[in-house]
């Protein structure tokens, strides 16, 4: 559904965008990953037909962005970072005003943008925009960007402002949006997040594509020659200094250690352990994490 076919973008001669070759099938939920300055940003408004490749092309269900930029936007839903909205209008008035460039009839309208405040949380609400918080702007913003019905929605980070229950709600409405065979792609630096609601993810470092796939082959790949121990004790521990320790994270009181090794060192640490007189009350190897993950992959970047 989504194609990036060596897509680069360069300013002044200076790739932000570096080659980019990913793709993306309809019913994804893809998370793009990356530190500030990635590229992730300039992807997504190639993709959203906002600027321009300097070469390379991107494609939205086979319709080349930047040669389609108008029938590509009626494909796509978007919802950037800062969301605008005409302040003294009303939820109601900001989504009608949008789905008339869609050609929505009125009673498509009414229909369309009652089923969305709904779905986001925001019906009966009649104040104007004005006074939203920037949670509630969150959500309509979401809604705007479903107004279309679109195959393809892109968010960029989608849960920056939302509360619990916000955040709830949105992981809801991406796997129903996932589960009708919507193509979803999410950038957050809410790892998180990303983790719960991505079935995939591409990390993004100075403009490349390093590694891209789903969580458990990423994990696999870039955690293959590191193992991470959780411990908990019943009185503070030593410091470990087994030379196969990577590193070592203590918490504040001592008596909890998260232990990054070169290899499966479980059954040391427990001797240590005993032989300190300390009890273990759990020694076990942990999931990497998705900020496990990134740091992995950045770390070889920099090699």
């Amino acid at each position: 559904m989504i194609l990036c076919d060596h897509l680069t973008k360069a300013y002044n001669g200076v790739p932000a965008v570096d080659d980019l070759c990913l793709e993306i099938p309809a019913g994804e939920v893809f998370g793009l990953l990356g530190p500030n300055g990635a590229g992730k940003s300039t992807t997504i408004l190639m993709l959203v037909g906002l600027i321009q490749p300097t070469s390379g092309a991107c494609y939205i269900g086979g319709i080349e962005v930047a040669a389609h930029p108008i029938e590509v936007k009626k494909k796509i839903g978007y919802m950037p970072e800062d969301v605008g909205f005409y302040a003294d209008r009303t939820a109601k008035e900001n989504l009608d005003y949008a789905a008339r460039f869609y050609g929505l009839s009125e009673r498509e309208r009414k229909q369309r943008v009652g089923d969305l405040l709904g779905l986001v949380g925001l019906d009966g609400v009649g104040t104007t925009v004005g006074g939203y918080s920037k949670g509630m702007r969150q959500r309509l913003g979401l809604a705007r960007a479903l107004i279309n019905d679109p195959a393809v929605v892109v968010l960029d980070e989608p849960t920056a402002n939302l509360d619990p229950r916000g955040v709830l709600d949105y992981r809801r409405i991406v796997k129903d949006l996932a589960g009708r065979g919507t193509t979803v792609l999410v950038s957050s630096h809410i790892l998180s997040e990303v983790s719960k609601v991505c079935t995939s993810v591409g990390i993004l470092a100075n403009g490349r594509l390093i590694a891209s796939g789903d969580r458990e082959t990423l994990s696999r790949a870039a955690t293959q020659d590191r193992v991470v121990i959780g411990v908990d004790t019943t009185a503070p521990m030593p410091r470990f200094t087994n030379p196969e320790i990577l590193s070592a994270e203590f918490s504040q009181d001592s008596c909890s250690a998260r232990i990054v090794a070169r290899k499966d060192i479980s059954d040391l640490i427990a001797e240590t352990l005993y032989s300190e007189g300390i009890l273990p009350r759990r020694l076990a190897i942990e999931k990497s994490d998705m900020e496990d993950i990134l740091l992995s992959y950045y770390a070889e970047e920099t090699v």
